[in-house]
């Protein structure tokens, strides 16, 4: 390129164009001859043994062409990573744990023929007792979900300090709180299509953010080889990590394709989104944390009890990364934490943005505000006092987490100052003395968290250079709304010096990419990013080689020349071609002008931030409107700050949703509540305001890019500043705590000191 480097450049993205023309091929486009449609009938019981299932009218309704039960389906049960072996799941249900679990599917010529088949069909289930709530299922006589568990508890662990955590604490302040289920609500649900070759090969589309360990997990249900399958995710409408996995209803898809020889299509409608898509935190925390008198924090200590909902899977050890991030940001003496996965007959949950970080920083920013009312201490002074001090080199915490690098102080004062907090905090001061009926709330949460994590420390990146001159590169994940195609063609186009739309980047194909790890837990442009970074200077090195060979010169003086290939140094007349080097590497020695690469990363990172919400409360009615929200991220080294300020976007509006509208709730039955976009209260443009986004950059050591994740980091930081902000409000009127949502009815019932309704978390 000219104009030199675009690495750090806002690049337009390159998927936008096709998508917003309607061109995007989802899983609910693809028609191909012949396909049949798929129609689950599901519980409406949360609990009970399936005693028969009458399929007979279905079957023989017009258009039917197969009614299947657990009876009929010679597939093994689902087992997911890290979740009990006694919970694999079922393909098809004899017992039901959940409403909404499915128990028979309806194949047929149409969709609507299927669902009006699939509503034929009676089931005679005997019913059991349910356990909805996650303390109570607990209970040595709560009723029992899985009889070979033995108890409803799926995985307890603890770490840190082995004793008192609060020991020599002047000031303890202690709390319950809740981070309420969330519904993950993608506009596009789940889905998948299934086709089969003549000899047998599947073929799968799939709604999916990894096509390479669904593909696994479908093997195994199937009971055959992963090379008897291609999995291809096209365009997917969002995921936020709930399609991070495979789902019982794709295994029963690619198995009626399999047995009936047509294509077998199915795409989730918005209400079974609701009650069958994994939902997200559901945890119950229980915080204590011990300080000095002036403030200096000695201990903390965190409990937690996680809802698992009806089927263990990746849930089950995602407090993990609860407890890895217990302390924040501070430097927190002793620490010490715990946490018990619980089943309960309520959807299953799973990862959610963020993914257990949230909800750590949840508590101890929540506990931090207590502690600042406790002491009579400006929240602000509190944090700034205990702090982590920057640092580049690993810091460990008490908890027992490395953290790579940091300056989370300097992240603190930007947002303070780009927020213009010192007005706000005298126009709310203003407001209180005169009793305005709207009250204003200020609040700052600051955050750290995991990206990469637990999950493989490297990811695939391959380039190769075509004889036309351009670029393929190939990496693993599957896109799904980031802008994977831009960010890694601006890694592959700034190495080799050529225009972005030279550079060819394909995903999400297990036949098009050999191996990959999926796109989840922010991991995607510090590991495949990297891996294609290397690739690309090996590439260029090779190439560099074969160039002198031509031009009779020395290696040292082989440089790129932009926009067209290899040349001397000083003599651009010279230069040769991309696609002419990679003619002459294969005449060479008969192999590509390629490489293929899976840099391994050494650990973990730890992106950080600070946000600040300024928050108005009408005392009248309850409501809250976010005036302004200031977010303070630091990801590292930005690839693309457009890609980045999307992300910051996204994950506040999410970090919103959470603090004031949002939770998937149950009756004390188990019946969902929550069933659709009436009941479920999203955030819309309207509800917020303009977003104030900044980057701070601290490169981590950890990959060759300095780069860290940012996909979560507004979940992060906005929910409890948002949380903060109400509650500083809500002073006023005594008030110290409210759960979440801070819905207009539970603050009106707190400002008129009225009892607030229970509700299950």
């Amino acid at each position: 390129m000219t104009g030199g480097s675009i690495l750090g450049r806002a690049v337009t993205r390159r998927e936008d164009p096709r998508l917003i023309r309607g061109a995007g091929a989802y899983v609910g486009d693809m028609t191909p001859a012949g396909v049949l449609h798929a129609v689950f009938a599901r519980s409406d019981l949360p609990h009970g043994r399936v005693r028969s299932v009458e399929v007979e009218a279905a079957r023989s309704a017009d258009g039917v062409v197969a009614v299947l039960t657990a009876h009929e389906l010679d597939l093994a049960p689902l087992q997911i990573w890290g979740a009990p072996p006694e919970c694999a799941r079922p393909p098809l249900a004899a017992t039901v744990r959940y409403v909404g679990d499915p128990y028979a599917v309806v194949i047929a010529e149409s969709e609507r023929i299927a669902a009006d088949a699939a509503g034929l069909i009676y089931a005679e289930i005997d019913e059991l007792p349910a356990t909805v709530d996650p303390i109570a299922a607990m209970a040595a006589d709560a009723p029992i979900l899985f009889e070979d568990l033995g108890s409803n508890i799926a995985l307890e662990e603890r770490s840190g300090f082995d004793g008192d955590a609060l020991a020599g604490s002047e000031v303890v302040v202690e709390h319950r709180l809740v981070n309420q289920r969330l519904a993950p609500v993608p506009l596009e649900g789940s889905g998948c299509l299934a086709t089969v070759d003549a000899d047998g090969r599947l073929t799968v589309w799939l709604s999916t953010q990894d096509v390479f360990n669904t593909r696994t997990s479908l093997a195994a249900m199937l009971r055959i080889d992963s090379d008897q399958l291609r999995i291809i995710a096209p365009d997917v409408g969002g995921g936020f990590g709930a399609k991070g996995d495979l789902l019982v209803e794709h295994a029963v898809v690619a198995e009626s394709a399999r047995r009936l020889g047509r294509p077998v299509r199915w795409v989730e409608r918005r209400t079974e989104n609701f009650i069958n898509m994994v939902h997200g935190r559901a945890q119950v925390q229980r915080i204590r944390l011990g300080a000095t008198q002036e403030g200096r924090l000695r201990g903390f200590q965190l409990d937690v009890v996680a809802d698992l909902g009806a089927y263990p899977g990746v849930a089950t050890w995602l407090p993990r990364y609860t407890l890895e991030m217990a302390c924040g940001c501070y430097d927190i003496p002793r620490a010490a934490a715990s946490f018990r996965s619980v089943v309960t007959n309520t959807t299953p949950t799973g990862p959610y943005r963020g993914a257990g970080r949230p909800e750590a920083i949840q508590a101890i920013e929540r506990a931090m505000d207590l502690l600042a009312l406790e002491l009579g201490m400006d929240p602000v002074e509190l944090r700034r006092l205990n702090l982590q001090p920057p640092f580049t080199d690993p810091v460990t915490t008490a908890i027992g987490t490395e953290y790579d690098s940091g300056d989370y102080g300097s992240a603190l004062d930007l947002a303070l100052d780009r927020s213009s907090h010192r007005a706000w905090i005298a126009e709310r001061d203003a407001r209180r003395a005169h009793g305005d009926r709207l009250q204003l709330g200020v609040g700052v949460g600051c955050y750290v968290e995991v990206t990469v994590g637990k999950t493989p420390l490297h990811e695939l990146g391959s380039v190769e250079v075509a004889r036309d001159g351009t670029i393929v590169a190939r990496a693993g994940g599957a896109n799904h709304g980031q802008g994977h195609a831009t960010a890694f063609a601006q890694i592959v186009a700034d190495r080799f010096e050529i225009p972005l739309d030279r550079v060819t980047v394909v995903q999400g194909d297990t036949d098009q990419v050999p191996r990959g790890g999926g796109t989840y837990a922010s991991r995607t442009v510090q590991l495949a990013g990297s891996s294609l970074f290397v690739a690309s200077n090996a590439v260029v090195d090779r190439a560099r080689e074969l160039a002198a060979d031509l031009l009779e010169a020395a290696v040292a003086d082989i440089t790129v020349v932009p926009g067209v290939g290899l040349g001397v140094a000083g003599a651009p007349h010279t230069a040769i071609a991309w696609g002419d080097l990679a003619q002459a590497a294969t005449e060479k020695d008969s192999s590509p002008l390629a490489a293929e690469v899976e840099h391994p990363q050494g650990a973990a990172t730890y992106p950080f931030g600070t946000h600040v919400a300024v928050v108005e409360v009408d005392t009248e009615t309850g409501w809250v409107r976010l005036v302004e929200h200031t977010a303070v991220d630091d990801c590292g080294t930005v690839i693309n700050p457009m890609l980045v300020k999307g992300q910051q976007h996204g994950g506040v509006a999410q970090g919103a949703g959470q603090a004031l509208f949002e939770h998937a709730r149950f009756g004390s039955e188990g019946q969902p509540l929550t069933t659709n976009l009436i009941s479920y209260f999203v955030p819309a443009a309207t509800d917020l305001p303009n977003l104030r986004t900044i980057s701070h950059v601290t490169p981590t050591p950890h990959n060759p890019l300095g780069a860290k994740g940012v996909g979560e980091a507004g979940t992060l930081g906005s929910t409890p500043a948002i949380h903060s902000a109400v509650i500083d409000a809500l002073r006023p009127f005594g008030v110290r705590h409210l759960d979440l949502p801070l819905r207009p009815e539970r603050v009106w019932r707190a400002i008129h000191n009225r009892p607030d309704e229970s509700e299950r978390p």
